[in-house]
């Protein structure tokens, strides 16, 4: 059997189930300003006791055009949080990837000194889009996470450090500022030199510290603001800015470090049953000639993309459960600019067009599956995929 012609008979049978059982809708909404994550509805108390406990998983079928299928249990979350008292909270994720890894994704203590105030010391993730703190199963279309978000966010980034989050309610604002420790960008190889961590597949991504005995030398500074005061609109202003990170005896080398400031742009609508979302990230980095040159890696300047989303739940809304048909449309460049002598690689000038159908049965439970057209500038052999996948949020 062809695979566009099993995506098709999978996508009728989701039709056919609607019938069988109508829940009630999921418990995370879909309205943005309203949405929360899942470290949001820990503090939010909506458990009603001092110890709450949940979890999000996804359990992965990817289909490459030509190649063996992989199944994965690509990630189970457990969440845990504790009420000290009324101002005072804890919050933790503890990660399961791919069964047989384990992250402690966030663990932050929260402490409220108004009621719309809170100051947070911790690990924590940054505020940097719309994916990275909202990539609970339920809470976005598509069986992957965006790609533009795993190679330039990237996805999930997360550091230690300290800072603040609240809402100026009179002008419907919401607002995060923080200061993180950064990425690492170089080690000692062990013989007086220096290895590269980052590189132009991917940017910035291998260089996330994720608190593994994380080395600091110029902290970060991280800020967000979000709009909410429009119906069905929530609109996000993000910023990072700081350099890499290198132990005591790489810094000395000239590039070991370089700057980063990064911008992002995000919204999301949502009005009936039609839902949108887009984002722009940018990021431009200083001294990746001197990086390269010293690690011999091919690190871009800049980095850039964009994704644009449509969605249509294709269920009346006086019905309990939701089917989206959804279309997504990403660009991404790891090598939008180059510094020195490197010439840009058009495979990191990458474009995927992946659409398919987002079926929420039940309160924190969603079946996804879609189909991905996959290319990039050089025309290199990129696999189209098929994906099917089941997540679940409580």
């Amino acid at each position: 059997m062809h695979k566009s012609q099993l995506f098709i008979i999978v996508g009728l049978l989701f039709v056919l189930s609607f019938g069988f059982s109508q829940t009630k809708t999921d418990s995370i909404t879909l309205i943005p300003q309203s949405q929360l994550n899942a470290a949001q509805r820990l503090l939010s108390g909506n458990y009603g006791s001092a110890v709450t406990v949940g979890a999000y998983g996804e359990m992965l079928y990817n289909q490459p055009e030509g190649d063996n299928g992989e199944l994965d249990v690509q990630r189970l979350v457990l969440l845990f949080g504790y009420r000290f008292n009324e101002k005072t909270q804890f919050v933790t994720e503890v990660e399961l990837e791919h069964v047989n890894e384990v992250f402690v994704e966030q663990a932050f203590v929260n402490y409220a000194v108004g009621s719309n105030i809170s100051l947070r010391g911790g690990l924590m993730l940054v505020p940097m889009g719309i994916i990275n703190e909202f990539h609970e199963p339920t809470t976005f279309n598509g069986t992957e996470r965006p790609a533009m978000d795993n190679a330039i966010v990237p996805t999930t980034w997360r550091e230690i450090g300290i800072g603040a989050a609240g809402r100026i309610n009179d002008i419907s604002l919401g607002y995060q500022a923080y200061v993180f420790n950064g990425f690492k960008s170089a080690e000692a190889d062990g013989e007086g030199g220096v290895t590269g961590i980052l590189q132009g597949s991917n940017g910035l991504r291998s260089g996330r510290q994720k608190a593994i005995r994380s080395t600091v030398d110029s902290p970060t500074l991280s800020v967000k603001l979000d709009y909410y005061g429009l119906p069905g609109l929530r609109l996000g202003l993000s910023g990072y800015f700081g350099k890499t990170q290198a132990e005591d005896d790489v810094e000395e080398f000239d590039g070991a470090n370089i700057g980063i400031s990064m911008i992002g742009l995000d919204a999301r609508y949502a009005y009936k049953r039609f839902t949108a979302r887009g984002q722009f990230i940018h990021a431009a980095l200083s001294d990746t000639d001197l990086y390269n040159t010293l690690t011999e890696k091919d690190l871009g300047s800049a980095l850039q993309g964009f994704y644009v989303e449509g969605a249509y739940n294709l269920l009346p809304l006086v019905k309990k459960q939701k089917l989206f048909v959804f279309t997504r449309y990403e660009k991404f460049n790891t090598h939008a600019s180059t510094a020195g002598d490197l010439i840009a690689n058009d495979a990191y000038d990458r474009t995927d067009i992946t659409t398919g159908l987002t079926y929420h049965i039940a309160p924190g439970v969603v079946v996804k599956g879609d189909y991905q057209f996959r290319s990039n500038a050089s025309d290199s052999d990129t696999k189209d995929r098929l994906n099917f996948g089941i997540g679940v949020w409580f």
